[in-house]
C-alpha cells in the first residue's frame, strides 16, 4: 500500500496556470472596478479562470487529481478568462446566475472555503458582487 501511495505521487495532472490575460478575459471586456476584481481574484479565479494559485497540498495525490477535476468542472461552468467569447445572452445569464449563487451562499463552494478561509465572502463582498453583477447584466443588450 505504501508503495502505491508513493508511486502515485509521480503522476501529476497538468496545472491550470497561464500568465497571459487574453483579450476575452472579463477584465479586458468590461471595466471591472478594483473592489470587484479583488473579490473575484480572492474567491473565484482559482476555479473559474485559466490561472489557479496552487497551495502546497495540491501536489499530493490523490488530492491533486481531485483538485484538477474540480477546476475542470468549474471552468466548464464559468471561465472568466474566456468570458468575452460567450454570446451576449450567455453573458447576461452568467451575470444573473452569479448574482443568485453569491446571494444564496452557493458560491464559492463550502468545500473550497473550508480549506481556503480567505475566499469566504463577507456580507460586504456579497453586496459588492451582487450589485456589480446586476449592473453588468442590465448593461448587456
Amino acid at each position: 500500500m505504501t508503495t502505491i501511495l508513493i508511486g502515485i505521487q509521480f503522476f501529476q495532472p497538468l496545472q491550470n496556470k497561464s500568465d497571459e490575460v487574453t483579450a476575452s478575459h472579463i477584465e479586458k471586456v468590461y471595466a471591472v472596478p478594483q473592489n470587484v476584481k479583488a473579490v473575484l481574484v480572492q474567491s473565484c479565479y482559482d476555479c473559474h479562470s485559466n490561472n489557479t494559485h496552487y497551495p502546497w497540498y495540491s501536489r499530493i495525490q490523490p488530492g491533486s487529481w481531485y483538485m484538477a477535476q474540480h477546476i475542470k468542472k468549474g471552468k466548464e461552468e464559468l471561465n472568466f478568462s474566456n468570458f468575452g467569447e460567450y454570446s451576449p445572452r450567455k453573458q447576461r445569464n452568467k451575470f444573473r446566475a452569479m448574482a443568485g449563487q453569491v446571494k444564496d451562499g452557493e458560491m464559492p463552494l463550502s468545500s473550497y472555503t473550508l480549506i481556503h478561509r480567505n475566499a469566504v465572502l463577507s456580507q460586504e463582498d456579497k453586496q459588492v458582487l451582487v450589485k456589480w453583477f446586476g449592473v453588468m447584466e442590465d448593461s448587456i443588450k
